[in-house]
């Protein structure tokens, strides 16, 4: 099983929430990327000030694979966007859970599954994958 940075939270959606002063970094997981494989295009939709919903879509990330939406794990105030993915979406292969990070939302609401609790929710799904 791959290994999961223990400062973080995460969602049922591959998305992952750090905690910083003020709010949460945002980006996906290595399973994520795993499933995609190569990026080729991190579209962020959203900008500084825009308020972002929980569940809801802010942006998509393309591979050679597929095109997928990027759901917040949160809801808030938009503080800081990664400009860098726009030219080098192949950041987010390389270091997924640090520069490879998307957005910051200013958030206090933390209600996202832990470490375990995800990596519990990966190996359900790798059975049911293997059931098939």
């Amino acid at each position: 099983m791959m290994q999961l940075p223990t400062d973080r939270l995460y969602t049922k959606d591959h998305e992952w929430a750090c905690p910083l002063e003020g709010g949460v970094s945002v980006g996906i997981t290595a399973f994520a990327v795993e499933h995609l494989g190569d990026i080729t295009l991190v579209e962020l939709n959203v900008k500084v000030g825009d308020r972002v919903e929980q569940g809801k879509t802010f942006g998509t990330i393309e591979s050679v694979k597929a095109l997928s939406d990027l759901f917040a794990p949160v809801s808030g105030t938009i503080t800081q966007v990664n400009t860098e993915l726009r030219d080098h979406p192949e950041i987010v292969n390389e270091d997924c859970y640090g520069r490879g990070w998307m957005v910051v939302v200013a958030s206090s609401d933390l209600s996202l599954l832990s470490p375990d609790a995800y990596r519990g929710f990966l190996e359900e799904e790798a059975a049911k994958e293997a059931a098939k």
